[in-house]
């Protein structure tokens, strides 16, 4: 796993909880997406001008788990860990923190696929050198 990591601070609002003041369960993984999203955005790309590109990142599969509830108004940190990277996926492990408690952690699979055929494709060379420059060896 790389020792690069990247971390989101966020807060939970209304919107992101249950009747109970409770996240929902699948809005971590809405955290998590927003983390990606702004890692990718470290390294000069979004995902509208990827999608311009003919190219699209799409999850693949996400093991999640829970281990304790964030509640409306806590501040958390979203973590971003490339545990590996291919040609045309990349894996993450992913954490979402409360003051350094572990609230879920997630593995994520995230795949490059052609924006107008929703075929899998290798990522843009510049991106994928990019990434690859930044990983320990």
């Amino acid at each position: 796993m790389s020792d690069l990591l990247f971390s989101l601070p966020l807060r939970v609002y209304i919107e992101d909880t249950d009747a109970g003041g409770i996240v929902y369960y699948v809005n971590y993984l809405k955290f998590m997406e927003r983390a990606r999203t702004e890692w990718l955005r470290t390294f000069g790309y979004q995902h509208y001008t990827l999608a311009e590109g003919n190219y699209l990142f799409v999850v693949q599969s996400a093991s999640v788990r829970y281990v304790t509830p964030a509640r409306i108004d806590d501040e958390l940190q979203v973590e971003v860990q490339l545990s590996k990277l291919g040609r045309a996926s990349f894996v993450f492990h992913q954490r979402v923190l409360r003051a350094n408690e572990l609230i879920c952690e997630a593995d994520v699979r995230v795949g490059c696929i052609q924006e107008n055929s929703f075929k899998p494709t290798s990522m843009p060379d510049d991106l994928y050198e990019k990434i690859k420059w930044e990983m320990p060896a």
